[in-house]
């Protein structure tokens, strides 16, 4: 088996309704606040090595030292969360590394067997894939290079979870400026 990094930087979760969950974990568990990115646009998207269409919205909020990321599909046509769970159904996705080298991560696990689910790139530039790791571990695994603007969006989720009070536990994605390359 190739090996992952060992600290994971996000831990994924299905919902039904970004938005709602986001408001039920910060109340529920303290988390956040989240900031909500509506239909995701993705430049590139390939789902077990055919191009695909894939319009998710995510929720991506801070629990301690780790991102959480809220996320659900509004179709139903083949993806990485419809390998897993139905619109309605609650459970963890996929949890995310940081990886040096995006396509040496992915030549290393193809290597070892494991089946690439997923190869995406956000309308700004961030590349990401998904590794199918449910026989193993009993989620995905998402892998992305730590660019700047993907880099400066975790710093600036982890910013805004210091000393918040947990009022306004929703909030816009902010602008482009603060938060280039989050998916």
């Amino acid at each position: 088996m190739f090996g992952l990094p060992s600290r994971p930087v996000q831990i994924a979760y299905h919902v039904a309704d970004p938005a709602r969950a986001a408001r039920e974990c910060a109340r529920d568990f303290g988390w956040g606040p989240f900031y909500l990115f509506a239909h995701i646009p993705l430049a590139r998207c390939v789902y077990r090595g055919r191009p695909a269409h894939w319009d998710h919205s995510s929720a991506y909020g801070q629990a301690g030292s780790l991102m959480v990321e809220l996320i659900a599909q509004h179709d139903d046509q083949p993806s990485v969360l419809r390998d897993t769970y139905a619109r309605e159904a609650v459970g963890v996705h996929h949890v995310a590394h940081f990886v040096p080298d995006l396509a040496a991560a992915l030549a290393a696990a193809r290597a070892a067997g494991v089946e690439v689910a997923l190869e995406a790139t956000t309308a700004t530039g961030t590349e990401f894939a998904m590794l199918d790791l449910r026989a193993r571990l009993g989620h995905m695994v998402e892998l992305y290079a730590p660019d700047g603007g993907l880099a400066k969006f975790y710093r600036y989720v982890e910013r805004a979870a210091e000393g918040w009070d947990g009022t306004d536990p929703l909030r816009a994605i902010p602008t482009r400026s603060a938060t280039d390359g989050s998916h």
